[in-house]
């Protein structure tokens, strides 16, 4: 038979209770609901605004000096210049490393007139070239190119364990340029003074890869060298000098 429960306990749970009961009639709903409408907008309104409007205030956009066609430069029926097999080797021969190990970059001035040296023999009929050979070429003038993918000056990184150790092709971090007929516009970022490429075209590419090739962050970086076995190299001062 079940015990009856105590008198005095019944009575304190009962009286709880309906003091909470006796509190919901003085609850302003009306209020309540206002406030929440309020704070859904001005939370939908902030978010526009960080990461859409703000994004689109902080960079700059600006296009190349001249457009620079890899598509021409990598297609054999065209330019005979441009040595190589494979599209990898075709983007050394002019993205070149040097003897001392260190990587050549955007090719110079020397690189260019191999193949366009005289500035009244133009190999094709694009503006851009018309314009290369005119402005730089005739003036023994550098190209002063926009880098996508110049690094802060406190870090550090080495092209060669990168492709000639661990093999990767290029368009693993920097994309596939060489399907790329135009430059694209060089976005900077107005507070730094960098380009938007080194860090992506949106926040959350650092856990949603949105871009095909959105891979220079240092999460990025993590994830290979951790696939790779590299563990250690994952330390701050391996990078940051």
């Amino acid at each position: 038979m079940k015990k009856p429960a105590n008198s005095s306990e019944t009575s304190s749970k009962g009286g709880s209770l309906r003091s909470i009961l006796d509190l919901i009639p003085w609850v302003d709903f009306e209020s309540v609901a206002r406030v929440g409408i309020f704070f859904f907008i001005g939370l939908v309104g902030a978010s526009i605004v960080g990461w859409v409007i703000f994004p689109m205030v902080l960079y700059s956009k600006q296009p190349q000096p001249i457009n620079f066609s890899h598509v021409v430069h990598l297609d054999s029926e065209k330019v005979d210049g441009v040595e190589g097999e494979t599209k990898a080797e075709k983007c050394l021969y002019c993205h070149l490393f040097y003897e001392d190990g260190t990587f050549g970059g955007i090719p110079k001035l020397e690189s260019c007139i191999e193949c366009h040296d005289d500035p009244e023999s133009p190999q094709g009929e694009s503006p851009g070239e018309q314009a290369f050979l005119t402005d730089y070429v005739a003036e023994e003038k550098e190209v002063p190119w926009l880098v996508y993918s110049k690094q802060p000056d406190c870090v550090y990184f080495s092209h060669i364990p990168h492709v000639k150790m661990a093999k990767l092709e290029c368009a693993t971090c920097h994309g596939k340029h060489s399907e790329t007929d135009k430059l694209p516009l060089y976005e900077e970022n107005r507070l730094t003074g960098y380009s938007r490429n080194i860090w992506g075209k949106r926040l959350s590419g650092m856990y949603f890869k949105k871009e095909p090739y959105d891979r220079m962050k240092m999460d990025d970086c993590a994830e290979c060298h951790t696939k790779k076995g590299r563990k250690e190299n994952n330390a701050c001062f391996v990078c940051h000098k």
